[in-house]
């Protein structure tokens, strides 16, 4: 095989003696992932220890020389971390129980079915290549951190290393007094689209365009960095499901009103973004949450894109608390107004409109002492959002 590659592609080792599989699990994550391939597992343990640029191993049980529960052992006892730690997916064609807790027992990451789908051995592998991307960073930068600057100078973000600190105290302190920490990892659908049509210099300004909208809409106390090309992550202490979602909504609603010009055509983004509460079952890391992020994020670019995904699937705004909604464009509303009055669709966007304009309302209130009953206003339209809700 040629030893070159593309280095912004996390790099599998597929380890099966039948080239068959191997051909199909090759089919299936190609312009995802970057694959070097293994007869069986002693050749697989060779190609670990002189490759460490590998993120991820999948692996048979059933093969010559070292059968997989033999190369799991091997992989778990190593002294090299970056082997001890690497996430292995055992994939079998028998899906008898006590083989499946056999893997598991001896160091398996995860255990899937030959027969999977495409869309979930992708979902597997980006969580667990993300997992083991932040380990990594993490195992790279904890020396380095107290004196590095937690700012990337590229992006004018947080570092990736920073915000795996930061975001670990964050967590620890949410777990200990029963607060709620949220993550969102955000990406720009098709974006290798993007970069195969107008070139990467414009990719890049799309990646930075935002990188600005993101800055502006967080709060202080939220932390984003760049994970890698078209792809972020929030962290958000203090925020619920409903929260994030709403924050993601906003973002997509900003994005959406942004048209880029390239030689006379136009430049459309969408985003689609998965979101991990610490609230959902027992979690004990950050990259644990950032792995579930990314597999609701694979989840909902598998589905088309331009989608918010949660525990249970697609986010949508008529789902969400009335203040956790995003704003609507009172614009918009105004030209439907004044092309229809009598347009059914107006009436149901008030209490929106009433949410949107609230501020505005106060501060002209603050000013000029008229009466303007704010108090019955959002009343009005928390009563209205509330038996709207499905």
């Amino acid at each position: 095989m040629s030893e070159e590659r593309d280095q912004s592609l996390p790099r599998v080792l597929i380890i099966d003696d039948s080239r068959m599989v191997r051909a199909s699990i090759i089919r299936h994550v190609r312009g995802r992932f970057e694959v070097r391939e293994e007869a069986d597992g002693e050749a697989g343990w060779q190609t670990l220890l002189v490759d460490p640029t590998i993120q991820a191993v999948i692996t048979d049980i059933g093969m010559p020389r070292l059968d997989g529960y033999g190369l799991l052992e091997r992989m778990r006892s190593s002294r090299l971390s970056r082997i001890n730690t690497l996430p292995v997916v055992v994939i079998s064609g028998d899906d008898e129980p006590d083989v499946r807790i056999r893997a598991k027992s001896a160091g398996a990451t995860d255990f899937i079915s030959k027969s999977v789908s495409n869309v979930e051995l992708l979902a597997r592998l980006e969580a667990l290549t993300q997992l083991a991307r932040t380990q990594r960073d993490l195992e790279e930068s904890r020396a380095a951190l107290a004196t590095a600057s937690p700012v990337d100078p590229d992006s004018g973000l947080a570092t990736a290393s920073y915000l795996h600190h930061h975001a670990s105290q964050e967590l620890a302190s949410a777990q200990r007094h029963k607060g709620e920490l949220s993550v969102q990892v955000i990406e720009i659908d098709q974006f290798e689209s993007l970069v195969a049509r107008y070139g990467a210099h414009v990719a890049q300004l799309v990646n930075r365009k935002l990188s600005k909208i993101m800055a502006t809409k967080l709060r202080k106390e939220d932390t984003v960095a760049e994970l890698a090309p078209a792809r972020f992550a929030v962290v958000s202490p203090a925020t619920s499901m409903n929260g994030a979602a709403g924050f993601a909504l906003r973002l997509q609603n900003a994005i959406d009103h942004i048209v880029m010009t390239y030689r006379e055509e136009r430049i459309r983004i969408r985003l689609t973004v998965g979101i991990a509460t610490s609230s959902a079952g027992q979690v004990e890391t950050v990259s644990h949450l950032i792995g579930v992020a990314v597999q609701r994020l694979a989840q909902g670019r598998a589905a088309g894109g331009n989608r918010i995904m949660g525990e249970k699937g697609e986010i949508t705004a008529d789902m969400l608390t009335p203040r956790a909604r995003p704003p609507i464009s009172i614009d918009k509303l105004l030209q439907q107004l004044a092309g229809n009055p009598a347009d059914a669709g107006l009436v149901a966007q008030i209490p929106d409109a009433i949410r949107t304009l609230l501020p505005l309302l106060e501060l002209i209130e603050s000013r000029s002492h008229s009466g303007v009953p704010l108090a019955k206003l959002a009343s009005f339209a928390d009563a209205e959002l509330a038996s709207a809700a499905p």
